[in-house]
């Protein structure tokens, strides 16, 4: 007997019951249709029959539904009864199919919701839980009618941000010099004990307390401070934040420990959560929090953890998933023709600290990625392996943006940044030189814009010093001097609670240098509550950062705790992003901000007060594919018995991929945890659900456009067709 066939025999609980009662009550024609099938054949045609005759009223919806006509201008067309008609549909039409989940370590997951109804009707049995059936039931009364939209108002998304406060809110300042002087004491005991000691960081004889307390604030602005004090054991974690975590959270850190889980977070970012709570800022630093400490899930899971993005599963002489060949498996990473990734063998393998959801946390239970940064330091070979890279991507046909990353790019020291930065440079102008032999449609592209991937200006602000500033603005001034036209920090700021003024400060160096200020966040759980996304970017528009991308969690069960459906993000784009939506007149000069960095945020405050949005959106709501590329175009395809979404994926047809997707197909996601699953947690952390009363009702993504802000400047002559470094097949 097949597993499947097991399950069927399954009895279904009490509430299960009760919320199937209850849906055969409001769907009377359902109910008709499943007593009156002889099997659940039957009962799939009667349900297609009954939810096609309400789709075809609609043509638009019908065409979507049939995959005649996509994309954006037509999602938007649908109306919201359509997206619960297509999703039967799709659930009828993928009956029976089985996906190997990885959220449970690849055990193979059959969707079929209208035989586990038919099942549940006439049976009693099918092992459906009652997530399954909270989901269909909103599913029937949204297909019904019954259960109508009811989008926010702008006052509406305006109150939800005002419950988000920015880290430099002077109140929320006190409360963080409180922090630093209570870590400082603790590491003035700890040296004075003799537990802990430094070369550098130590105290002269005989000096009083107050000397003691007045030099470790000096320090405090010495990033390498932070690095060497970090804190890496749970006891030392609760000692720092005054014995306030309870005994389950303490007992989930030593569970970590005992793993093997790094744990790494220094003594600036831990005096960002809060100890004393104000009645102000209640549960404002959970987005912070949850990145510190660790969930049982992603204990549970670490040492199964597999590697989410197929990208990083590279062997020596094959091409990876996208197709392309490169030069070193560890230190190059790529999936669209015009980027590469460059990871250097140095200090910029680690962080400033280890996020809880970290899309390398593979690397780190293989031990590839560790926080031993002796050990980081780069090698005598990493000099001649640094001219390979290079070699590589000059003979490149395609190749126009490196974005240098890790870890960190800026926790290479400033002597090996300014050695990549050097090799790039060098690379370009060689690049440049041979391209003006080719004759025209055989040129190469070259290099246009060079990122440098960091979260140092939340975790470590101290690090972006004026030596550092200077650096960039010196490559800037030469790179652009070769035909370099964009100097990107791509950042990652999770929460306003981060803004700082040690970040603020951070900011303006770095765009003081002309290089522009980007910021990607992960829509984690904590992040996603309602008006929290929407009040980053406008924080950090005040700071003069400009957002890229909202990124749903990647990753399978280790991360559940922190993911957020991908419903809730398609709502959060049409809810409450819409309230920073450019008009389309406004794209140039959304453009022209890129060009003058020194005084971004000047021109961002002006072109918000000319257009009156609180918040320019110009980042796009994607999740990274497990295949190729970012999307958040999708529908959803089938549910498993537990309720958990499965989603079908198309790649973002808005941009060049590798020719490879033309045989990828559609990309599966099995989500980690359903909806109800998700709104309990909400609930657990203090929202009011009745906020997000649509969410079941989000099915369908459609990516959306990217800005021009973030396109590249077109080439005065005519790019090769050819790829080089590529191997299909």
């Amino acid at each position: 007997m097949k597993e499947a066939d097991k399950l069927d025999k399954i009895a279904i609980t009490v509430k299960s019951h009760r919320l199937l009662k209850q849906l055969l009550q409001e769907n009377p024609l359902l109910e008709e249709i499943m007593r009156n099938s002889k099997n659940e054949t039957e009962a799939l045609v009667g349900v297609q029959q009954w939810v096609m005759e309400g789709l075809r009223k609609n043509p638009d919806a019908y065409d979507y539904y049939s995959h005649d006509h996509g994309g954006r201008d037509r999602f938007e067309r649908l109306h919201w009864k359509d997206y619960a008609a297509i999703r039967l549909l799709d659930y009828i039409d993928n009956a029976g199919r089985e996906f190997p989940d990885h959220n449970l370590r690849g055990e193979i997951a059959v969707s079929n919701p209208i035989k586990l109804l038919w099942l549940a009707v006439n049976k009693g049995t099918g092992g459906a839980k009652p997530y399954f059936f909270e989901d269909m039931l909103h599913l029937l009364r949204q297909f019904s009618g019954s259960a109508e939209p009811h989008p926010p108002s702008d006052d509406d998304v305006r109150a939800w941000m005002d419950r988000y406060p920015v880290g430099s809110d002077p109140r929320i300042v006190k409360l963080r010099e409180e922090n630093r002087e209570r870590i400082i004491n603790i590491l003035i005991d700890m040296i004075d004990a003799g537990e802990i000691s430094s070369n550098k960081y130590r105290f002269s004889e005989g000096m009083s307390r107050e000397q003691k307390f007045l030099q470790m604030l000096r320090w405090w602005n010495e990033h390498t401070f932070h690095l060497h004090f970090a804190i890496r054991t749970p006891d030392l974690l609760n000692r720092m934040l005054g014995e306030s975590l309870d005994p389950d959270t303490m007992k989930l850190l030593y569970d970590a420990e005992a793993k093997g889980i790094p744990f790494f977070v220094n003594p600036y970012y831990l005096s960002l959560l809060h100890v004393r709570v104000p009645y102000f800022a209640i549960g404002a630093d959970l987005a912070i929090r949850h990145y510190v400490v660790y969930s049982k899930q992603l204990i549970d899971e670490f040492g199964h953890i597999v590697a989410w993005e197929k990208e990083d599963l590279v062997r020596p002489g094959e091409p990876n998933a996208a197709g392309w060949m490169l030069p070193s498996q560890k230190n190059v990473h790529r999936r669209y023709p015009e980027v590469a990734i460059l990871i250097p063998d140095t200090v910029g393998r680690a962080c400033g600290g280890l996020c809880s959801s970290c899309q390398r946390m593979f690397d780190f239970q293989s031990g590839h990625l560790n926080f031993n940064l002796d050990k980081l330091k780069p090698e005598e070979t990493w000099s001649q392996r640094l001219e390979k890279l290079m070699e590589y991507f000059e003979q490149d046909t395609q190749l126009r943006d490196i974005l240098i990353t890790g870890g960190d790019a800026l926790m290479s020291t400033d002597h090996s940044l300014r050695q990549i930065l050097d090799a790039i440079y060098d690379m370009a102008v060689r690049k440049k030189e041979e391209n003006a032999k080719r004759p025209e449609g055989e040129k190469y592209a070259e290099l246009l814009r060079v990122r440098l991937g960091t979260r140092l200006p939340a975790y470590l602000p101290q690090r972006i010093t004026p030596e550092l500033t200077e650096l960039l603005a010196d490559f800037k001034r030469r790179a652009s001097a070769i035909g370099v036209r964009q100097f990107v920090v791509q950042t990652h700021l999770e929460s306003p609670m981060e803004i700082t003024p040690e970040t603020r400060t951070a900011v303006q160096r770095l765009l003081s240098a002309g290089w522009i200020v980007t910021n990607q966040l992960v829509f984690t759980a904590a992040a996603s509550r309602r008006g929290h996304t929407a009040r980053l970017r406008e924080a950090l528009n005040d700071i003069g950062v400009l957002t890229y991308y909202t990124f749903s969690v990647k990753g399978y069960m280790e991360n559940n705790f922190n993911f957020a459906p991908n419903a809730r993000a398609v709502q959060e784009q049409l809810e409450e992003k819409r309230i920073g939506r450019i008009p389309d007149e406004y794209h140039d000069d959304i453009r022209a901000l890129t060009v003058d960095g020194e005084n971004i945020t000047t021109n961002i405050d002006a072109l918000r007060r000319e257009t009156g949005l609180p918040f320019l959106a110009t980042d796009r709501n994607v999740l990274n594919l497990p295949g190729v590329g970012k999307s958040l175009t999708y529908r959803v395809i089938g549910i498993t018995r537990y309720g958990r979404r499965i989603l079908a994926f198309d790649h973002d047809a808005t941009r060049n991929h590798s020719p490879i997707i033309n045989d990828l197909g559609k990309i599966i996601i099995i989500e980690s945890k359903s909806i109800s699953e998700y709104l309990q947690q909400l609930a657990d952390i203090g929202e009011d659900t009745a906020e997000y009363l649509d969410l079941y009702g989000y099915s369908i993504g459609e990516t959306e456009p990217r800005m021009n802000i973030f396109e590249y400047p077109e080439y005065d002559y005519e790019v090769t067709q050819d790829f080089s470094n590529l191997q299909l097949g």
